[in-house]
């Protein structure tokens, strides 16, 4: 199993603090993402690199393990198991031996496994038990999907698997369910399946980490008088105020009405609202005539 330096993939330092991770693994989630770079397998394999470098860093245990033990953190619990049975004089959760056949697969151990445990860190312990292979799928969201938790029923190898996808899901984001990959040899744990999501881009919403930005018309008279109109946000409609003389392309921001922030319930980011204002077509001649003396009054 060769390194990978995952602080590397992401480009951040050993450092960085959580909203760093985050920024940069979205950053580069968006630049290689396979609805970006359909034929281009460079990409995906990064794509796949990025999102296990956030698997593993966004997660404060994991990262602790990934600092410790480097490549082999996935092996944490095995080796502080086989340091406790050391000191134990190698007896404590079976016969240790040298030579003859091993029993199960370890090459996922390297030089750090005997570095720690010295000779016997080329020697296999009798009824050792690993993970099965792991699996990965992709399910499609829309923005309406990934902006509430819901319920969802996947088929994975004939199976069926009911999963809970939490609001706030990004497009390209990975998840691991714990056990649902392949059986383990010899009675080990399964493996874990991996999925990704993909949310493709919304007919009237933006998004942009946890805010939304939307364009909405608006009537030339309101834009001139002020007033309120009722806009359509992902909650619900609200009623927002409109100042006198809006100018064409004005933003405003309605705190608290964007995307949910994922797994931080109550926790939502903003909608930027920008105005576009509408001139008024197939008028009346009395409405020509009005707006003829409103153009002699400017002009006085």
């Amino acid at each position: 199993m060769n390194y990978v330096d995952y602080y590397q993939v992401l480009g951040i330092d050993k450092n960085a603090t959580e909203k760093e991770i985050k920024n940069a693994y979205r950053k580069l989630a968006r630049k290689y993402h396979p609805d970006v770079n359909p034929d281009d397998q460079e990409a995906h394999r990064k794509f796949q690199q990025v999102n296990e470098a956030n698997e593993v860093l966004s997660d404060p245990e994991k990262r602790k393990k990934y600092d410790q033990y480097g490549k082999d953190w996935q092996h944490a619990e095995e080796y502080e198991r086989m340091r406790r049975d050391r000191a134990n004089g190698g007896q404590a959760r079976g016969q240790w031996y040298s030579g003859g056949g091993p029993t199960g697969d370890y090459s996922d151990f390297s030089d750090f496994f005997e570095s720690m445990f010295g000779n016997s860190g080329r020697t296999h312990r009798a009824g050792a038990k690993f993970k099965g292979q792991d699996y990965s799928a992709e399910v499609q969201l829309s923005l309406e999907d990934a902006y509430r938790t819901h319920k969802q029923t996947l088929g994975v190898n004939g199976r069926n698997i009911r999963i809970t996808i939490p609001a706030g899901i990004e497009n390209g984001q990975t998840i691991k369910i714990t056990g649902h990959g392949g059986p383990g040899p010899s009675g080990g744990p399964n493996g874990d399946l991996y999925i990704t999501f993909n949310i493709p881009e919304h007919p009237r919403y933006k998004r942009s980490g946890n805010d939304l930005y939307l364009t909405e018309n608006l009537d030339l008279y309101t834009a001139v008088l002020g007033g309120e109109i009722m806009l359509e946000t992902m909650d619900g409609k609200v009623k927002v105020p409109v100042k006198p003389e809006t100018q064409n392309g004005t933003k405003i921001r309605l705190k608290g009405k964007g995307f949910p922030v994922y797994k931080k319930d109550g926790q939502f980011g903003d909608l930027y609202v920008t105005f576009e204002v509408k001139l008024p077509t197939g008028l009346t001649e009395r409405q020509k005539e009005l707006f003829t003396e409103l153009s002699k009054l400017q002009s006085q």
